[in-house]
């Protein structure tokens, strides 16, 4: 079952939304909101899997919403406005419908959803289990990475690259370095940096405060150097 929160300024469109929502029998409707006041306020008090947003709302518009969420939901924005579309999916929208929608194409937004939301949990379920591999939000694609594959993740303001062991090309995607700290294993994968984490079992060699990871040199920041010496089993190593 999908949580859902509705968020729109306008009560007719919200009881569309509503009636939408109950009509799909894997979306279960947690709450109704007129702004996104409220919808802060249920955030903090309910676990929301999706989220189908209005952008154009007094206040605080949708687009303002979403980018202030630390840790965001999917989100289907539901609009009036076709403008906004490339902005929205370079906040990682799952869909973007234009109103008025029709039911079927609400339905197709609510599958890809589905769709999502299952993959997420076989990925959980994987890292609880073998931490084989996660699945990442790149070039509008679900992207598949072995756990293994990974040399280093360098973070790049709200962006990370994820660098390959197997590939020059690394994969890029919106996300925190702190999210991503936490989707890997930590007897595998250590940050050395505020924006390096490095897969142990990659280490070629260590000089002074730098770390040899394939072609790339990574800093040792003072802040995670004896974290970093004592899970290697070096606590006190002087280089």
């Amino acid at each position: 079952m999908i949580r859902c929160l509705a968020i729109d300024d306008e009560t007719l469109a919200l009881d569309l939304l509503e009636d939408n929502i109950r009509m799909i029998p894997f979306l279960h409707l947690v709450k109704r909101c007129k702004n996104a006041y409220e919808a802060m306020e249920v955030l903090q008090e309910e676990s929301i899997d999706l989220i189908f947003l209005d952008i154009q709302m007094p206040g605080i518009t949708g687009m303002q919403f979403l980018q202030s969420l630390q840790s965001r939901p999917m989100v289907i924005f539901i609009t009036a406005y076709k403008e906004y579309a490339v902005e929205g999916f370079n906040l990682d929208v799952l869909d973007y419908l234009v109103k008025p929608v029709p039911f079927d194409r609400f339905l197709k937004a609510a599958n890809k959803a589905l769709e999502y939301h299952n993959l997420k949990q076989k990925q959980t379920s994987a890292q609880e289990n073998n931490h084989e591999f996660i699945f990442v939000n790149s070039e509008y694609n679900l992207v598949k990475i072995l756990i293994d594959d990974i040399s280093h993740i360098e973070g790049l303001k709200d962006y990370i690259k994820i660098h390959l062991a197997n590939s020059a090309k690394p994969i890029i995607t919106r996300m925190s370095l702190k999210l991503m700290e936490e989707k890997l294993p930590s007897l595998n994968f250590i940050r050395v940096h505020k924006s390096f984490i490095v897969s142990i079992d990659k280490i070629l060699s260590i000089r002074k405060n730098r770390i040899h990871v394939g072609s790339a040199e990574i800093p040792i920041s003072d802040m995670y150097r004896t974290g970093f010496f004592k899970s290697i089993n070096h606590e006190g190593l002087k280089l």
